[in-house]
């Protein structure tokens, strides 16, 4: 114990293992949605094997988490980003029908050039160069994407030809299912209760029960094991770097820059590890994020990133990376309770226009998920909460950011929201003569993008 306490640097943190031991277990509980929340993203829009997705995230993030604690020695955990897995499922691989095979190649491509600036620190360049704005904007855009997901798979809205979204069936039974998994894990939110969107999840799933929309497949399994080899090392990085899918690397290296740096100052300020507004051992955290993601393409599952919601851990006394040690030990223990992830998320098939449960699934079929699409709405408020920081009041700042806002969830598309984004901008300043404000990155940037409408 004492080799740990000084392998860790307790001590000096400030800390004991048994405040590191609970700080992990809260961080846990905090972020173990994702769970049950990527398979079923994954298999369902993507078509991958919901087993070995379970498996990959499980196995992806522990092995990040570890990372973590070993390169930085910081309480931080990583996990799937939310959004990413949105953009990775529905906008590459569904919309765009680019093979996940590719699409992971693709993660892993962007993970490399991540850890090289890492290494070079061309990064601070990249995020200095984009305006306040636009970064609250491409936040504020996924959580609003993400909440817009959690909507249609509460069957809160649904799809009407004539005006392209409509009000559910608020009779449905998986949406009324729904509606009561999003009042008790908001009003557990509203509570400040620790794991409450887990909570949230794991009791919507038992109150399905009675009623037929959750089917109980058991607890304790270890058959999910040999699934991993329908995804492991199936990732093709080379396919990838044709030209046609440069821009998705570009988008998925833009949304791990600035998710990451974003989560790491976040956490950072928290818990006191700000030294005259630097973070120490960024690079060495930074690093850790970039092998986590390389790995997690390998094992297959999408961007693994840092979790804001290690901030909990934070504030439960977490200091260093023996907390990360518990994270992970539990995200390898969940994977022996994969019956349990497929009952909870495997969802409801219901009619497309009643909503209302079918007997057995069809090609014409609709599926709901009613104990995580709640989850998505709340993860969608907690993002969006970055619009407050735009500038509302200088139009040059606020169309853009409006625009990056709305297109990504009225196009279904993150690419578009930001590439809306980089071109109003740059318009915009160079119009009103504030071109001291563009930066020639931002410019290049909005270029490329007006180069990709007109001849892709």
């Amino acid at each position: 114990m004492s080799a740990i306490a000084k392998f860790f640097q307790l001590e000096q943190a400030g800390t004991n293992i048994q405040t590191e031991v609970r700080g992990g277990v809260t961080t846990f509980m905090t972020m173990a949605y994702i769970i049950f929340f990527q398979p079923a993203l994954l298999s369902s829009v993507a078509n991958m094997n919901y087993d070995a997705v379970m498996m990959a995230t499980c196995l992806a993030s522990a092995a990040a988490t570890l990372l973590m604690a070993f390169l930085a020695n910081y309480p931080i955990a990583l996990a799937p980003a939310m959004g990413h897995n949105i953009y990775f499922a529905l906008e590459v691989v569904k919309n765009r029908h680019v093979p996940w095979e590719v699409a992971l190649g693709a993660i892993a491509v962007s993970g490399a050039i991540f850890a090289l600036l890492a290494c070079v620190g061309f990064r601070e360049k990249i995020v200095n160069s984009i305006p306040e704005s636009l970064k609250n904007g491409i936040a504020a855009g996924i959580g609003l994407l993400i909440a817009f997901v959690g909507l249609q798979w509460a069957g809160i809205v649904k799809h009407n030809p004539a005006v392209c979204v409509d009000l559910g069936n608020l009779r449905s039974e998986p949406v009324l299912l729904s509606i009561f998994g999003l009042a008790l894990a908001g009003g557990l939110m509203a509570l400040r209760i620790r794991g409450a969107l887990l909570i949230g999840i794991l009791v919507t799933a038992v109150a399905g029960l009675p009623l037929g929309l959750t089917k109980y497949s058991g607890i304790w399994s270890v058959q999910a094991f040999p699934e991993i080899s329908k995804t492991f090392l199936h990732f093709r990085p080379f396919s990838a770097l044709a030209v046609h899918y440069l821009d998705i690397i570009f988008v998925f290296f833009f949304l791990m820059l600035f998710d990451t740096v974003g989560t790491l100052v976040g956490v950072a300020q928290q818990a006191g590890f700000m030294v005259k507004g630097k973070l120490p051992k960024a690079e060495r955290a930074l690093l850790a994020d970039a092998l986590g993601t390389i790995q997690g393409a390998a094992l297959g599952t999408s961007t693994i990133t840092c979790y804001i919601e290690s901030a909990a851990g934070v504030a439960d006394g977490a200091r260093t990376g023996l907390s990360n040690l518990v994270t992970a030990g539990l995200f390898i223990l969940a994977i022996f309770f994969s019956p349990i992830v497929k009952m909870v998320g495997s969802g409801v098939a219901v009619d497309p226009v009643s909503l209302l449960p079918v007997a057995a699934p069809g090609p014409d079929t609709l599926t709901l998920y009613p104990a995580i699409a709640p989850v998505l709405i709340i993860i969608g408020v907690l993002i969006m909460r970055t619009a407050t920081a735009i500038d509302w009041k200088d139009f040059t700042e606020a169309l853009p950011a409006f625009l990056t806002i709305v297109m990504m969830p009225f196009t279904f598309k993150i690419t578009e929201g930001i590439a809306f984004g980089f071109i109003s901008y740059t318009i915009l300043k160079v119009v009103s003569g504030r071109f001291k404000e563009l930066h020639w990155i931002v410019a290049l940037f909005a270029v490329l993008f007006v180069l990709r409408y007109v001849f892709l």
